[in-house]
């Protein structure tokens, strides 16, 4: 079967690549540079460049394509605090990515004559409102930045697919876990050099996810035709900062009692510091409710996996 993924080169869009290329399947990955593509990427994946606007150059891939996967979307956050800080062009660069690329997907399955089966649609917890309330499916989105850039130009980009009978599954996805990228690895630096510990207050929770579970949820719900709509992509058992920042400590055999101060936080990152010092408490409700299997439920168990040559 053939998988066209947008946003392949990302953390999730290369482990899911390899794993469908791993079972035989077709996967084309578009990209705004293919040439750079080709060293993220396995070399059996069939790279496809594409200006992230339009359905132009890249329609015949879908006729008859079992899924789309779109993850594209310009970066929320990174540790250079000067390179990714949220001025207005900043702001403006994360809403029209996911906008403009999603409404590229919905003209690509409007323009096919043999349509796509599912559409799967990146979102993120921070749909959500920030706090201690337990966040589902059926929970209201907050009303921040994230919350908008969620509602507004993420999940409403491929809407537009469920009227020409397609079936869309929207995965909310949590902080991914990752050795090599996302918010892991600047803990576990913190935490090897014994300055581990909570950021800010560390009451905020961490709804977090084992990369193999991002994968295999995705596959799941493409391969269940009953799952439609959102899904929170996030493990049973969300931590808060501090408990997570004790977990790790644990597994690193370091201490975990370096608090970092918020205003020190929001002085380096400014306003993208809220992704550090507020926490969605999510739960994935709907994904449990279809029998889905987490292989890393628990924090403790992921890390050790995730970190074992640590």
């Amino acid at each position: 079967m053939r998988f066209i993924i947008t946003g392949g080169t990302g953390t999730i869009g290369r482990a899911l690549a390899s794993d469908l290329l791993s079972e035989g399947h077709e996967v084309i990955v578009l990209s705004r540079n293919p040439v750079k593509g080709k060293a993220f990427l396995p070399p059996e994946t069939r790279i496809v460049g594409w200006d992230a606007k339009t359905a132009e150059g890249w329609v015949e891939w879908v006729e008859g394509a079992a899924a789309i996967v779109n993850l594209a979307g310009a970066r929320l956050a990174g540790p250079n605090p000067f390179k990714l800080r949220w001025t207005a062009k900043r702001k403006n660069l994360i809403r029209d990515s996911r906008l403009h690329v999603g409404q590229a997907v919905s003209q690509a399955v409007e323009a096919a004559s043999k349509k796509p089966k599912v559409v799967v649609q990146a979102s993120g917890i921070n749909y959500y409102a920030t706090g201690d309330e337990i966040a589902t499916e059926e929970t209201l989105p907050g009303d921040g930045f994230l919350s908008e850039v969620c509602t507004t130009f993420w999940e409403s980009s491929t809407a537009a697919v469920e009227k020409l009978g397609i079936r869309r599954v929207i995965i909310r996805t949590g902080p991914v876990l990752h050795p090599e990228s996302g918010p892991l690895p600047p803990m576990v630096l913190q935490s090897k050099l014994f300055f581990g510990g909570p950021l800010g207050s560390g009451r905020q929770w961490f709804s977090w996810i084992h990369p193999a579970d991002v994968v295999a949820g995705i596959r799941f719900l493409m391969d269940h035709p009953e799952a439609n709509g959102a899904f929170n992509l996030c493990a049973p058992h969300p931590l808060t900062n501090a408990e997570f920042s004790k977990v790790l400590g644990q597994v690193l055999h370091r201490p975990s009692t370096f608090r970092v101060p918020s205003f020190a936080l929001r002085w380096l990152f400014g306003e993208m510091s809220t992704t550090l010092l507020d926490g969605v408490r999510a739960v994935p409700a709907r994904l449990q409710s279809l029998g889905y299997p987490f292989r890393f439920p628990e924090a403790e168990t992921a890390l050790k996996d995730l970190l074992a040559s640590s």
